[in-house]
């Protein structure tokens, strides 16, 4: 990974220098990173890229040219550039692992360190983990509607840039999706890739049965025609149906093959080429689609009957397409006192969303025992102890009257925040993409049918612990009162 260590907003440099030439630029802190409002109006997020805040931390210090061109600003003092020179990320964070479903106000990540690097990595990470969260959780969506039949990510050509197109195929994996167009996706994260061939390449050729046939004798392993370039049903299939006799003849159809449809009414169009396929002998011939393809798309064809299996998925997941940001934020929560305390701080608004839960957090995730599926999550302190031999009563903090009862028995309980550094050094070893892909799978069978819907779903419950929340009621009092 390159070095990123000017990817950042200046204001956090210039934040950096204040603090530096304050004199507490080592002052302790700590910052949660979390998010608001699940995207697409859903039951849920799907957490990603936190391997590349990782390596991100791992590279993070200035060269030589960074501080030339710092300089160069002329609105940072000398003192301040030579300390840039050793700067490194000494401090600990820790993270809930990629794959992992999440809800809104949890704590994604968590910053232990000086106010200087703590303040600093802010923009990157955002960066990182919104994007690829935002991919990921629409995967997801797209997997959903698309039950048991594959899904392919096709959306390099219209992403917004490079690394958007790599970096979101690295996510739409980590979603759900079983492959990805991208080759350098491929190259990099060592995922399946996949693809066909273009309405230029029939066209190229005198006439489409050329063309098919051509495509079929250099790739007979994967041979999916695409069959909408003139007529779909007149002449594409027809002459992919032909090829498919020739390669049976010869004794070459051995491996995946069948048609693609990239325009029309796939809904009608599938049904017919299925019937024509079928009644041809090429009833495991496979018909595959892209054209504009997303969740709720894919969810109308199938309701219509669509007899489509493998489904290319493009501009509208690699753009989250109907959402446009994920809306992590990340926010300071507490900050060591000269008596080596931690003092709870909180972000006060005329926006009640946007008032902040104070203090060091840790998020506890509460299982049904019979199902394995999440009853309730938990936002405690960090020093609180949870219990599965106790019973543990969960109030709703916006609603206190609504409480919901945990017996012994009932119930597991899972830490979501893992290590990820220690002071400064990684000690977690991240899985590879598939591990993570199939990690995430596990975890969307821990969601009730209620939260998967895409219309209303239904809410999960993530509520504050009695100590939490009788903090936060205390700093809010006593903000009124001026104390």
């Amino acid at each position: 990974m390159k070095n990123l260590t000017l990817l950042t907003d200046l204001y956090q440099l210039t934040m950096m220098q204040g603090y530096f030439k304050s004199g507490f630029g080592d002052k302790e802190v700590v910052f949660d990173m979390f998010y608001r409002k699940n995207p697409y109006n859903g039951g849920y997020a799907i957490c990603a890229g936190l391997e590349q805040v990782i390596e991100y931390i791992k590279e993070l210090h200035f060269d030589k040219e960074d501080i030339q061109y710092l300089r160069s600003l002329n609105i940072f003092e000398e003192d301040f550039l030579g300390a840039l020179k050793e700067f490194r990320f000494t401090g600990d964070i820790y993270a809930i692992p990629e794959g992992t479903v999440i809800f809104p106000n949890e704590p994604i990540l968590r910053v232990h360190s000086t106010i200087m690097e703590a303040q600093y990595i802010e923009t990157a990470i955002l960066n990182i983990i919104n994007h690829q969260s935002l991919i990921a959780t629409k995967a997801s969506r797209v997997r959903l509607a698309a039950q048991n039949d594959r899904v392919l990510e096709f959306g390099l050509r219209r992403a917004q840039g490079p690394d958007a197109g790599v970096y979101g195929a690295r996510a739409a994996i980590i979603g759900g999706c079983n492959g990805t167009s991208d080759v350098l996706a491929g190259q990099i994260f060592d995922v399946p890739i996949s693809g066909t061939h273009a309405h230029s390449w029939v066209m190229s050729f005198d006439s489409e049965l050329e063309a098919f046939r051509t495509y079929a004798n250099i790739f007979p392993q994967a041979a999916i025609l695409l069959v909408d370039t003139y007529d779909t049903l007149t002449s594409g299939v027809p002459n992919a149906i032909k090829i498919f006799d020739e390669m049976r003849e010869q004794g070459k159809l051995t491996g995946l093959y069948g048609i693609r449809l990239d325009s029309g009414d796939l809904a009608y169009l599938s049904k017919k080429a299925r019937r024509m396929l079928d009644a041809a002998g090429h009833e495991e011939a496979i018909i595959s689609a892209s054209s504009d393809l997303d969740e709720n798309l894919i969810t109308d064809l199938k309701l219509q009957g669509a007899k489509i299996t493998l489904w290319g998925v493009g501009t509208r997941l690699i753009t989250s397409e109907g959402w446009s940001a994920f809306g992590g934020v990340y926010k300071i929560v507490a900050c060591k006192d000269k008596y080596g305390d931690f003092i709870p701080k909180i972000k006060l608004s005329d926006n009640a969303a946007k008032v902040t839960n104070p203090g060091i957090k840790k998020v506890v995730r509460c299982y049904d025992t019979e199902h394995h599926k999440i009853k309730v999550d938990l936002i405690a302190l960090d020093n609180e102890k949870f219990d599965e031999s106790q019973t543990i009563i969960a109030s709703d903090h916006n609603a206190r009257w609504k409480k919901m009862t945990l017996h012994p028995g009932q119930f597991t309980l899972r830490e979501l925040l893992v290590p990820i550094f220690q002071a400064g050094a990684c000690v977690y070893d991240s899985p590879t993409i598939l591990e993570i892909a199939e990690y995430a799978k596990s975890e969307m069978n821990t969601l009730w049918e209620e939260h998967l819907r895409f219309i209303n779903p239904e809410i999960m419950p993530v509520d504050l612990s009695d100590k939490l929340y009788l903090l936060k009621n205390d700093m809010l009092k006593n903000f009124e009162k001026g104390l």
